[in-house]
């Protein structure tokens, strides 16, 4: 029988630093850039241990992309491709005592790094020229420790508080590319508006922002109107908004607070085999000449608001598969969560990355379950740590997403549901109907009085 030998080398750092890397996704997050973060926080150990801090950064992230395992698993994982150069296995008390020397503060500002819409050629995240980005919250479980309840609260329910204590992540989210702008998290008893109206300052001139009917607070519209950024909010369709002037397309200009806004109202119709379903929406903007900027497009671009749900689907099914977080403490979770952001970030880039070396390619159509799948294959092999001479910005990852392209998306007339629930109890009622049907969408603007 022939044989074949099957021989690679691997590029890391020297010593206990070698389990620090990210496989591929290091050249996203290279060991310079964790250097730069530990020595502006002040994070840098002053003697080199068995698990030194760069290490420790580099743990948590591939933390995130292994949310199944435990931390001396997923250290088992930096080391398995590196060919004997691994140091002495940690145990896990110095695992968890390097993750408290670190702190929160070095994950957090490597996410002040990275964070942004991703550069990209892809004409889709823009509209008329301005860059569109959408604002939403989500709940993260967390462990139900004592420590933990001391700042993160359950949810409250008939029978009092129940489940996992929960922490709220708010984010801004670029359309299209699905990278996070900004972020903010905390206890979940701490509304979305207040968490909201510390990301206005993430906003910018020239950036269309859309949010769905808890963001349309007078307050918050016109703090985002300050920044210079326009708006694309949906409000509740009774809401009593005095006309001060009409446009020629059906809608009208209002105030609302000191700022003046269009309103756009429209029926919207969704026909499938099962019949047919209407809404009305009204949407509030600052985009307020009708030439310009039709509201049959408005009321169209609005959709996509969709694309940060899907990026918190990404999030928490996909990376998290549902899990809790880890972290038995506050500290600890504000550390787990900006690992999270990060990693997903780096993800996101790479998606990027690949799509764009294919011209006319929808970042849409990159998987995230694929990128996520590749980035934990290289991580395992150890291999891309260190960039060859030429840079490929495309790399293993993004080859397995461009072979790899999902279609374009479908119409979407609902929240994705679970088909078969992880719990013996019904969930959202006992009757749902989980059929797929093709459906077709009609927009009527309404030209009514308010």
């Amino acid at each position: 029988m022939e044989q074949a030998a099957i021989s690679r080398s691997v590029g890391v750092a020297a010593g206990v630093f070698a389990p620090g890397h990210l496989g591929e996704l290091t050249r996203i997050l290279p060991f310079e850039m964790v250097d730069d973060v530990l020595a502006r926080t002040r994070a840098v150990e002053r003697r080199v241990r068995l698990v030194p801090a760069r290490v420790t950064v580099y743990l948590l992230l591939a933390g995130a992309l292994f949310a199944e395992l435990g931390y001396r698993q997923v250290f088992d994982r930096l080391c398995a491709g590196l060919a004997g150069l691994a140091p002495t296995k940690p145990s896990g008390s110095a695992l968890r005592q390097a993750r408290q020397r670190l702190g929160a503060a070095p994950l957090k500002a490597l996410f002040d790094l990275v964070r942004g819409p991703v550069a990209t050629v892809a004409a889709r995240i823009r509209w008329r020229g301005l860059l569109v980005v959408a604002i939403d919250g989500t709940l993260l479980p967390v462990p139900d420790t004592p420590a933990n309840l001391t700042v993160f609260a359950k949810q409250r329910c008939n029978n009092g508080a129940g489940g996992y204590p929960q922490v709220r992540l708010v984010a801004l989210v670029a359309c299209g590319t699905r990278a996070v702008i900004g972020a903010v998290f905390g206890p979940a008893a701490v509304g979305e508006l207040e968490y909201a109206g510390r990301l206005v300052g993430d906003l910018r001139a020239g950036m269309l922002l859309l949010g769905d009917r808890n963001f349309a607070a007078a307050d918050l519209l016109n703090r985002v109107a300050a920044t210079g950024a326009h708006l694309l909010v949906r409000c509740k369709s009774g809401r009593r908004l005095p006309p001060v002037a009409r446009c020629g397309d059906g809608s009208f200009l209002a105030r609302v607070g000191a700022l003046t806004v269009r309103v756009i109202d429209a029926e919207i119709s969704i026909a499938t085999s099962q019949g047919i379903r209407t809404g009305r929406y009204r949407l509030l903007t600052t985009l307020t000449d009708p030439a310009a900027h039709p509201a049959r497009e408005l009321m169209r671009l609005y959709h996509e608001r969709w694309e940060i749900e899907t990026a918190y689907a990404e999030l928490k099914s996909t990376i998290l598969g549902g899990r809790v977080l880890r972290a038995h403490t506050p500290a600890g979770i504000e550390q787990e969560v900006w690992a999270l952001l990060v990693t997903y970030q780096a993800l996101r880039t790479a998606m990027t990355d690949a799509t764009d070396s294919v011209a006319g390619t929808d970042p849409d159509r990159a998987g995230f379950t694929i990128a996520l799948s590749a980035a934990r294959d290289q991580l395992i092999l150890a291999a891309g740590i260190i960039a060859d001479t030429v840079i490929d910005l495309v790399g293993v990852i993004g080859r397995h997403v461009l072979a790899q392209l999902l279609p374009q998306r479908r119409v979407r007339t609902k929240d994705r549901i679970v088909k078969r629930a992880i719990s013996k109890y019904n969930a959202r009622g006992p009757v749902i109907d989980r059929t797929t049907y093709k459906a077709t969408i009609s927009i009527n603007m309404l030209t009514t009085d308010p």
